[in-house]
């Protein structure tokens, strides 16, 4: 059975920009965690949180991020299949970079990041270690200030073509079965793959560092223990077993050098020309090694008051919802993020099965099996500041929902943390909420989660003080499609087809990018959500597809129903005609973001069945309208064409950068 057990999403640290490095080289270590346990990398998401999009700092940031992922993504042969972008100002000094790969493996094939076995061989494999990336892991447990470029750590040299060489070595040595664990050398390098690996195997190792193979001359040995050199593995090996590694790494012409060996107890030893230069405890490095636990302070910040007392009422309903629609349609983070993907190689492997089927979640095909993966990355940093607890358990819902418009079943989810200084009580106040809304949610769609990655420190001081970014909880989810042909796209098929809003609708505009942007009201509570009203329709629709009654499913998000309706008609140029409901306000109607809500077109054969299945289920419906002509009209009034949102929808961003 293949199975995609090993997902993994990590946080690049993007230095201050003036020293960025354009082409940030460090998206192999997201990659090696998924290799380094026997399963093969075959896709990649990226997240990404940029400021204010019209600065030309920000401009800057967004070419040498996208240009980096890109260099490395492609030239590495993972195709980058999906991701998010999110512009907000309080990410104009630190933007958020969130990587996130899967791999599959086949049941009982993995490798565990174990040390065992008294006289086993240990082996540095891969990369040559140099002096790039030391004091990385501390310099990304710091807030970011004005003097924050005295403390850089030199940015790790990634190469991708090390790392393919890298993979299939790895996933070589791994069929021969003389691999007794293996783990990547990520931040803090050799000690804390040799701690890590020691602690979980319950024994010692003595290592020697001046055999470790370096690239530069006279390194020190704090320098070598310490280095976050790219494209490096730490492989322990069967004793006897020796000389059929080597000469597999020797073939893909790669560094395989033994620098140590397991022993009795449970103590690292590490030596430098016959110098011992430390003896500690491997237990006591890593987590859970006996590190005190703290009860943090943490307080609920004013402006969550603010929030609270906001009122719809004292918002006017636009008299004309064309400034609105031209706004939110051109808008960089409701618009087409082509600019960006178009520079990442989404085909390489030919897996992609969303390229030309457009999804609300990227299909991704598993060969040799009837089934494919729906992957997705989401969260909306807006709503988890507006609310931490509500706001984490939407972008759960969230992933959840956009697999299953997909045609998929969640699975399991992992996540990256991103927040401001831990020692702030607000900002943990915040950490602490979201985690119980992840949990409440992860929990009622039964998607554990099998690993993480928290980002504290995410902040800048300005005369104002300390100012964090919005919480950013980035929720990765996989899905299985357990036919290929269930796969379900959102696009319009057929002039004629019924439109049906499945959930219920709200007076609601909280938190939404119309009142955010085009308003200007920053305070306002999360949208309108309920957890089990959530579960109920995604229910709904996964039955909807299995009983192929539908032709498309489109979940509501950004922008509300006038965007969703709008990107659903766009990829084959067919417009809509529909009418409001007035017992809600229409801007709320319109652009309003409540959550638990998805458009789905029906054809007019299958209408009756459809209808009888969705008004057995108890869950409110509406019938819209219908897919037609060119034209948008709602409520006999034309509003434009397709056509015409599309070439703002689609240059918005790529007309914003220099």
């Amino acid at each position: 059975m293949v199975w995609p057990v090993p997902l993994k999403l990590n946080r690049i640290i993007i230095p201050p920009p003036s020293n960025l490095i354009r082409e940030q080289r460090v998206w192999g270590g997201i990659n090696r965690d998924i290799f380094t346990m026997g399963a093969r990398p075959i896709a990649q998401l990226n997240s990404l949180r940029f400021g204010n999009p019209e600065l030309a700092k920000t401009q800057w940031l967004m070419r040498g991020v996208v240009k980096g992922i890109g260099d490395y993504g492609n030239a590495f042969g993972v195709p980058t299949v999906g991701g998010e972008v999110f512009f907000d100002e309080s990410f104009n000094v630190n933007i958020l970079v969130n990587a996130m790969s899967v791999g599959i493996v086949k049941a009982g094939e993995t490798v565990s990041a174990i040390s065992q076995g008294v006289g086993n061989p240990v082996y540095i494999v891969g990369s040559s270690t140099g002096k790039d990336g030391i004091h990385g892991a501390t310099f990304a447990s710091g807030d970011l200030h004005a003097d924050s470029h005295e403390d850089l750590p030199s940015v790790q040299v990634g190469d991708p073509f090390m790392e393919k060489l890298l993979l299939e070595a790895t996933l070589e040595i791994i069929k021969t079965g003389a691999v007794v664990g293996m783990q990547d050398m990520g931040a803090a390098g050799i000690i804390c793959s040799t701690s890590e690996m020691s602690a979980k195997g319950k024994h010692g190792m003595n290592v020697w560092l001046d055999k470790v193979p370096t690239r530069q001359p006279n390194m020190k040995g704090w320098e070598i223990l310490l280095s976050e050199s790219q494209e490096r593995m730490l492989v322990v090996v069967h004793k006897g077993r020796e000389d059929e590694v080597e000469k597999i790494f020797e073939k893909w012409d790669l560094n395989c050098t033994q620098i140590g060996e397991v022993i009795e107890g449970e103590r690292l030893h590490f030596f430098m020309h016959g110098e011992q230069l430390a003896d500690v405890p491997a237990d006591s490095l890593v987590l859970g090694g006996g590190a005190p636990i703290y009860k943090r302070e943490f307080k609920e910040p004013a402006y969550i008051a603010q929030n609270k007392a906001f009122d719809i009422n004292k918002v006017p309903v636009p008299s004309d919802m064309r400034p609105v629609m031209n706004h939110l349609v051109r808008h960089p983070n409701i618009a087409s993020k082509r600019w960006i993907y178009t520079q990442y190689d989404s085909m390489v492997g030919t897996i992609n099965m969303s390229t030309n089927k457009p999804s609300d979640a990227a299909i991704v095909d598993v060969r040799g099996t009837k089934k494919a993966l729906a992957l997705v990355v989401d969260c909306n940093s807006r709503y988890v500041h507006s609310d931490p607890e509500t706001g984490c358990a939407i972008a759960v819902a969230e992933a959840a929902r956009n697999i299953v418009c997909s045609g998929g079943e969640p699975s399991a989810v992992t996540n990256c943390l991103n927040f401001g200084n831990p020692y702030n009580p607000e900002v943990y106040w915040q950490f602490v909420q979201a985690i119980k809304g992840m949990s409440s949610a992860c929990t009622r769609f039964e998607t554990p989660v099998t690993g993480g990655n928290v980002s504290f420190y995410n902040q800048s001081k300005n005369e104002q003080g300390e100012v964090p970014v919005f919480p950013t909880p980035t929720i990765g989810m996989v899905g299985i499609l357990p036919q290929k042909n269930h796969q379900m796209t959102l696009d319009f098929k057929n002039e004629g087809d019924v439109l049906f809003l499945l959930g219920a609708s709200q007076d609601d505009i909280a938190s939404s990018e119309y009142l955010y942007s085009y308003c200007k009201i920053k305070n306002s509570p999360a949208p309108y959500f309920n957890l089990e009203e959530e579960f109920l329709v995604q229910d709904l629709v996964k039955t909807l597809i299995k009983n192929n009654l539908i032709e498309s499913a489109h979940d509501i998000s950004d922008g509300g129903l006038f965007i969703c309706l709008l990107e659903s008609g766009m990829p084959r140029g067919l417009g809509f005609r529909i009418d409001t409901d007035e017992e809600f306000r229409k801007d709320a109607y319109l652009f309003g973001e409540a959550q638990g809500r998805i458009v789905v077109s029906v054809s007019p054969e299958k209408l009756d069945a459809f209808v009888e299945l969705v008004a057995a289920s108890d869950i409110d419906f509406t019938n819209l309208g219908e897919v037609g002509g060119n034209a948008i009209v709602i409520d006999e009034e034309e509003y434009g064409s397709v056509h015409t949102f599309k070439e703002k929808y689609d240059n918005s961003i790529g007309d914003l950068m220099p």
